[in-house]
């Protein structure tokens, strides 16, 4: 079962974010957040975890990712079970908590973390722009009347 609209990928469907815990997941830009920091995925991890939260009502089975993040590629389990972990430690989640993505043996997986939705209306748009750093020279005053240091005012901008 893919829920993707047809003709459509799985990362390339409905413009929603995805607020997940602390991160969001920006289907759109294909991007996760965490607060204003981007952090790094890779785009088949990205498709393996969009998949499952928007199937996060039912186990997703391996053909199901196998069809819709693979595109009905065959893959090793190796592979599969890396791009799980990948994206487990994406949302700070691991193999051994399992507290968002969870394996039911012999089933499949299945996102089991809380996940909202909410239509993308730009606010995601661009990061908090970070404050520009800025360096302010002073001008010195010589006040030790020692010319040997008469050499550190005359090099500083004065007013």
């Amino acid at each position: 079962m893919i829920l993707a609209p047809a003709g459509e990928t799985c990362g390339a469907s409905h413009k929603l974010l995805f607020l997940l815990e602390d991160c969001v997941l920006d289907s759109k830009r294909r991007e996760l957040r965490r607060g204003p920091v981007l952090l790094p995925i890779e785009p088949q991890v990205f498709d393996l975890l969009e998949y499952l939260v928007r199937n996060r009502d039912r186990v997703v089975s391996k053909d199901d990712l196998l069809a819709s993040v693979w595109g009905g590629r065959i893959v090793s389990d190796s592979t599969l079970a890396s791009r799980i972990n990948a994206a487990r430690r994406a949302i700070g989640d691991t193999g051994e908590q399992q507290r968002l993505i969870r394996t039911i043996i012999g089933k499949g997986v299945r996102f089991v973390g809380k996940a909202r939705e909410q239509q993308d209306n730009d606010q995601w748009a661009a990061p908090p722009l970070v404050p520009r750093l800025s360096i302010v020279v002073l001008p010195f005053s010589n006040f030790s009347n020692d010319p040997e240091l008469e050499h550190f005012a005359d090099a500083s901008p004065t007013t």
